[in-house]
């Protein structure tokens, strides 16, 4: 079939060529914010790193608002979807950690696919974990906590934040590396799950420092080890030792954030959030607060939109058969 090129035809193809370079020249404009969806409850970490990230972006957007939308629920596929169906110009965005790797895991059926429904802008961050304990457990140490485990099994509550949830995730991981089956118990966000580990209504948990380094640093929860396979440096978690050391090797648990923008928004656009990006994660004052909460700011290749994909479908492949394989899953 051939195509006739009308004058009409040519002068839409070539408001359309003009219309992209100027909707980057006025992106964003000064009177309207840019909304970044976080899919997790207000005050736990991601949220704590999207508020952080999003100040830190404001400058190199021209001082443009920022606010943050807490679409909570099912493991954050709600909040996901939600951004996946938002119009593509550049002023709604994702912040999501390693659950973009998880769900299509974890969930059958998915209002949308990861690695076709997001624009990819860049990794945020490396966060490690660390296991705790309610502040009456009778184990002061890992060796301890190990045995105690062994002795009572499922009589142990291990807390999380829900389904597909970094400390979810921990848990698995952590049960499977102990060969044992605990009693989990699922909350509706980090927040609560930690509130009543340090009240005593549950056990264990492993979560990402953001969450737990200043319970740590005021002893309202006892801490015996962190998931990467190196000691961390931070003030409040130096000398916490490793599971790796500590007799599970090769444990290595690091949850990361990333940034991402509905599908088809357009190429310049992205190239400017892009770039606010990166001058965010060099900010002194971002990497420091990222630094008081146990993070490592991403420095590497992952920062840039390609990268950042190779790296979530490497972790998708991962995480996939150990989901598969703990037979955890929603419809």
């Amino acid at each position: 079939m051939q195509i006739r090129f009308t004058p009409a035809l040519l002068a839409v193809a070539a408001a359309t060529a003009v219309a992209l370079p100027a909707q980057a020249q006025s992106f964003p404009a000064a009177d309207k914010p840019i909304t970044i969806i976080v899919p997790f409850s207000a005050g736990g970490p991601t949220d704590r790193v999207a508020r952080d990230l999003a100040e830190a972006m404001r400058k190199p957007l021209g001082n443009v608002s920022i606010v943050i939308d807490n679409a909570t629920g099912a493991g954050s596929s709600i909040g996901t979807a939600k951004a996946a169906r938002a119009r593509p110009d550049g002023y709604t965005l994702l912040l999501n950690h390693i659950a973009m790797s998880t769900m299509p895991a974890l969930y059958r059926n998915l209002p949308f696919k990861v690695d076709s429904s997001f624009e990819y802008l860049g990794i945020i961050n490396d966060v490690p974990m660390t296991l705790v304990g309610k502040p009456t457990l009778p184990a002061n140490n890992y060796k301890e906590l190990a045995g105690w485990i062994s002795q009572n099994k499922s009589k142990v509550n291990m807390a999380n934040a829900g389904l597909g949830s970094a400390s979810h995730l921990c848990g698995l991981l952590l049960q499977s590396a102990l060969k044992t089956q605990l009693t989990t118990v699922p909350y509706k966000g980090t927040a609560p799950a930690m509130t009543d580990l340090m009240g005593g209504q549950v056990d264990v948990m492993c979560d990402q420092t953001t969450n737990t380094t200043s319970q740590i640093a005021a002893k309202k929860v006892k801490a015996y080890a962190v998931t990467t396979t190196k000691p961390l440096t931070t003030p409040q978690l130096r000398g916490l030792p490793t599971l790796d050391s500590q007799g599970l090797k090769g444990f290595n648990v690091t949850i990361w954030h990333g940034l991402y923008a509905p599908k088809g928004t357009p190429a310049p656009v992205l190239a400017k959030l892009n770039t606010a990006l990166k001058a965010a994660l060099k900010d002194p004052v971002f990497i420091q607060k990222q630094q008081g909460l146990g993070a490592v700011v991403a420095t590497d290749r992952r920062v840039e939109p390609a990268a950042h994909k190779q790296f979530v479908a490497a972790e998708t492949a991962k995480w996939s058969p150990i989901i598969k394989a703990a037979g955890q899953y929603a419809d």
